[in-house]
């Protein structure tokens, strides 16, 4: 049985990875992780806890 890891995406990404590392991670559509962050994003807290999870959820590099 493999473990989970949470991961930034290289290949599916708007920005950074972010949305779409977490929507891996959930297994869901990314879109739906995207539009979630977007709500936050207008309450105050959204960007900066994007480029926090920018900064510490590393990258991984798919081929």
């Amino acid at each position: 049985m493999e473990q989970k890891r949470l991961y930034r995406s290289s290949t599916n990404k708007m920005l950074c990875g972010v949305c779409s590392g977490i929507a891996d991670y959930l297994n869901i559509d990314p879109t739906i992780i995207r539009l979630l962050w977007v709500i936050f994003g207008c309450m105050g807290a959204g960007v900066v806890a994007y480029i926090v999870a920018a900064i510490i959820i590393p990258v991984r590099y798919e081929r």
